[in-house]
């Protein structure tokens, strides 16, 4: 388990703006452009939080032109995935466990 990769990740859905977001590239691939009109939040703070999420791999952009176009990136919702899967196994085991009375592991 990458536990850099999983901060960045974190860190990158730590906010609101950028989980709102998340939410709008949810449904697929969006411009810049787009994602102002969306959102009431200028272009440098636009692209500061578009820094963090890519940064983070949780979305991934491609240049056409002037225009940058945005996405979800499934690499990075897998390894989020991945990780609350790992927690929810984790916890039930230690659930069994306290259930016979056995410390968690």
């Amino acid at each position: 388990m990458d536990e850099k990769k999983l901060a960045l990740i974190f860190k990158a859905l730590g906010d609101e703006n950028r989980i709102t977001i998340v939410n709008l590239l949810w449904d697929g691939e969006m411009s810049a452009r787009r994602l102002l009109s969306a959102m009431s939040i200028s272009q440098s703070t636009l692209s500061h939080h578009m820094k963090i999420l890519c940064d983070s791999g949780i979305v991934v952009s491609r240049k056409v032109g002037t225009w940058t176009y945005y996405k979800v990136s499934m690499e990075g919702v897998k390894v989020l995935q991945d990780y609350l899967a790992h927690l929810s196994r984790a916890r039930k085991i230690c659930l069994e466990n306290l259930i016979y009375d056995e410390p968690c592991r």
